[in-house]
């Protein structure tokens, strides 16, 4: 019996063993969803997911010793699914909005933009941004923009779509007389596609922020603190000179530590 005993003891010490392993082992991984279709934001190119956020998360991680884990998922999906427990953290060049912060936490600002309209180089109704009232603007589902020309461009026909690029088709092709999106996206996408503008007037000034559940508040420190310590030693503005040097969507996106 005796025997019998201590073989028992020994497979169940044996399996909590490899629990504990296991969990030390998830202490180690940071699982962050994006949608990776906003470049420069986070885009995949030649199969590997990269851009400024994706190589920002990277080395957030690799500060707190972690590493991550990539889910991706449509952008109308990121807070619900952080909110059922899917993943950790949401990085997809959201925007810090009070409605978000009533379900999400938020890291410090880590980047300014703003929302922009983009158009068709020839397009000469839409001047301004009074001037969107009444046209047929496409929009990505779940992001500020539809919500923003909601509020405010009551008249617009808003053309919702699922996908970044899918917005931008519409503009290019005719469908629509202008697409409303983030300003990094929109200057990214005019420098490969002669033809296109970006009004000049900003809609929106406002700052992405990375997404966390409001029950992980000792994770949300450990990013920020993460932060700081790569705007601290030149990482965070090495980061920042990849993605954005010498193009016009640096204008008025200066680190945000607000």
């Amino acid at each position: 019996m005796n025997v019998r005993r201590n073989l028992l003891l020994a497979s169940l010490a044996a399996v909590f063993a490899l629990g504990a392993g296991a969990a030390r082992a998830q202490d180690n991984v940071l699982r962050v969803a994006t949608d990776a279709t906003f470049p420069p934001m986070e885009f995949v190119e030649n199969g590997k997911r990269t851009g400024f956020d994706v190589e920002l998360v990277e080395a957030v991680a690799r500060s707190m010793g972690k590493q991550v884990e990539w889910v991706d998922i449509d952008f109308k999906g990121l807070i619900p699914g952080l909110i059922s427990r899917r993943f950790d953290m949401a990085v997809s060049g959201i925007y810090i909005t009070d409605e978000r912060k009533k379900v999400v936490d938020f890291t410090e600002p880590y980047y300014a933009g703003g929302l922009v309209a983009m158009v068709k180089e020839g397009n000469t109704t839409i001047r301004k941004p009074a001037d969107l009232d009444g046209k047929k603007i496409s929009v990505q589902v779940g992001t500020k923009s539809v919500a923003f020309l909601t509020q405010n461009y009551p008249k617009a026909q808003r053309v919702e779509v699922e996908k970044n690029q899918e917005m931008f088709n519409l503009v290019d092709i005719g469908r629509a007389d202008a697409a409303v999106t983030g300003k990094p996206a929109a200057y990214q996408y005019v420098r490969t596609r002669p033809g296109l503008r970006v009004i000049e007037e900003q809609l929106t000034t406002e700052e992405y922020g990375m997404a966390l559940r409001k029950d992980t508040p000792e994770l949300t420190r450990a990013v920020n603190a993460a932060l700081a310590k790569l705007k601290a030693d030149g990482t965070y503005a090495a980061i920042v000179k990849k993605w954005f040097s010498g193009s016009a969507a640096t204008t008025a996106a200066t680190p945000a530590a607000k």
